[in-house]
């Protein structure tokens, strides 16, 4: 339990002194945060008696005014903001557009702020956007929750989180369901002869680094497979990792038969490691290794061989999570949704040639 005591000129939760925020001066002076908002930003229909009792409250805390109390005021700007983790990534440039088409369509314009996977990053295009009065939020969160954006959601500020959970963020979630493809992926590696199977996740901290390992793990134990330590291999989610991790797989004394690689931009650097084998060296696909990838990218299908991927819902995520926030900026209640992947089998994991 969370003891919170107001203090003059302080606010104390379990021993620690903290910033005090809009809901604090709310409680002090025994009113609504909307109520707060309005005396804050001057709105008139703040009566003299509400407005006093507010700014004393707000004096006795020595609260000041940030970007999420500032943003409770109701402008009506029908802008909205999408702050995405990796721009670089195709998987966000798609959902981005996914989500500006239905924006458009709905008579609403979109800001895309890239965090590049760095909290910093992420409150500061938070900040920026809530400054701007957006009427809601979007967010892809970076792997550590950004304190700026723990705080909107704690506000009440319109806000939908995709394809990854943030810590102590309540807000509604809009994420692809990999856990059946995974199966099938891991039933299908099986009947082809694999029995060394391994792979190559996210961070330990991203949830769905988390759900993508549970059910790999799950899938090989449905199979009376075990999967050793050295057969999970943690990256960052980027390139580089891909291939280093990649490269620790091949060098182990019992290499691997199949790897399972947990998205996109790391699979372009385990193909990376792979073109850089020549000769004798050279590790053949599918004979030597079996290659899938969770995330589907068009140009897979030009690779010879042809790559087997998972393929995300990605336009159906953005379209998803604009008309969630449209519904939330709208006052509705919003539940979480999960959409299923489906896998495609390509030359990558057929059966080695005999």
């Amino acid at each position: 339990m969370t003891v919170v005591t107001v203090r003059a000129g302080a606010v104390w939760r379990e021993g620690r002194t903290l910033m005090a925020t809009i809901k604090d001066v709310a409680q002090a002076a025994n009113v609504s945060t909307a109520s707060v908002s309005r005396v804050l930003s001057g709105h008139p229909s703040s009566s003299e008696a509400m407005r006093k009792r507010v700014l004393a409250a707000a004096a006795d805390l020595n609260f000041r005014p940030n970007a999420v109390a500032r943003s409770l005021r109701t402008t009506g700007t029908r802008t909205v903001g999408l702050v995405v983790s990796d721009l670089l990534n195709p998987f966000f440039t798609e959902l981005a557009r996914a989500v500006e088409d239905t924006a458009r369509a709905a008579g609403f314009s979109v800001i895309v702020g890239n965090a590049d996977e760095d909290p910093t990053q992420q409150d500061h295009y938070v900040r920026i956007l809530l400054e701007r009065q957006v009427d809601g939020l979007i967010v892809v969160p970076t792997v550590e929750t950004s304190p700026l954006l723990r705080e909107a959601a704690e506000q009440g500020h319109p806000l939908v989180l995709v394809d990854r959970p943030a810590a102590d963020v309540h807000a509604p979630i809009v994420m692809a369901d990999g856990s059946a493809a995974i199966h099938d992926l891991v039933d299908h590696l099986v009947a082809t002869g694999r029995r060394r199977l391994a792979i190559v996740t996210g961070p330990d901290q991203a949830g769905t680094s988390r759900e993508r390992l549970v059910a790999f793990r799950a899938a090989l134990a449905g199979h009376g497979f075990d999967l050793p330590d050295a057969f999970v291999v943690h990256g960052d989610f980027r390139a580089g990792s891909g291939h280093d991790a990649l490269a620790s797989l091949l060098a182990l004394p019992d290499v691997p038969d199949a790897v399972f690689v947990a998205n996109g931009p790391m699979a372009l650097g385990a193909l990376q490691l792979l073109s850089e084998h020549q000769g004798s060296s050279r590790v053949r696909i599918p004979n030597d290794l079996a290659l899938a990838v969770f995330d589907d990218m068009p140009w897979f299908t030009l690779l010879r061989p042809t790559l087997t991927a998972i393929a995300q819902p990605t336009s159906l995520l953005g379209e998803r999570a604009m008309q969630m926030l449209l519904d939330r900026i709208g006052g509705k209640d919003v539940e979480d949704e999960r959409i299923a992947c489906r896998l495609e089998l390509r030359e990558s994991t057929q059966r080695r040639n005999s």
